[in-house]
């Protein structure tokens, strides 16, 4: 298991960590893409994360689950501005526990302008565009 901290966008179905689900939206239906998925944030003890969820996946869990991620993407989502970590069609996800684990909200990677490095197809961040969910922003 790698923390969330070491993800990095990747065409592969490569990630597997275990996190806590700290917020949840509202199930949305987009165009074209057929099951309604939802948005969520997440966290580790090292960074934040945006999630999507898909289909019935989105009332199956709960804010407080910890949950782990077996072979998940971590890629644009399918309107192509954001930048979401799922299972995608090879990965599986599974609560294993809840409201027991040590997290942070900041930084959150899916909030990091990630750039290509040369050739060699790996991206690396470039700049950050906010420490924390611009989603999900930090209750004050």
């Amino acid at each position: 298991m790698i923390p969330l901290s070491d993800v990095t966008p990747s065409a592969l179905n490569n990630v597997t960590t275990q996190f806590i689900l700290l917020h949840m939206a509202r199930a949305n239906k987009e165009p074209g893409l057929g099951a309604a998925t939802c948005l969520a944030l997440v966290a580790d003890e090292t960074a934040a994360v945006h999630f999507q969820f898909w289909g019935s996946e989105c009332d199956s869990f709960r804010p407080g689950d910890i949950i782990r991620l077996t072979n998940g993407i971590f890629s644009y989502s399918g309107n192509r501005n954001a930048l979401v970590l799922r299972a995608g069609k090879r990965g599986r996800i599974e609560k294993v526990g809840e409201f027991t684990m040590n997290y942070v909200e900041t930084p959150n990677i899916s909030e990091i302008k990630w750039v290509p490095e040369g050739a060699s197809g790996r991206y690396v961040p470039e700049s950050v565009v906010s420490p924390y969910s611009r989603i999900f922003p930090p209750l004050r």
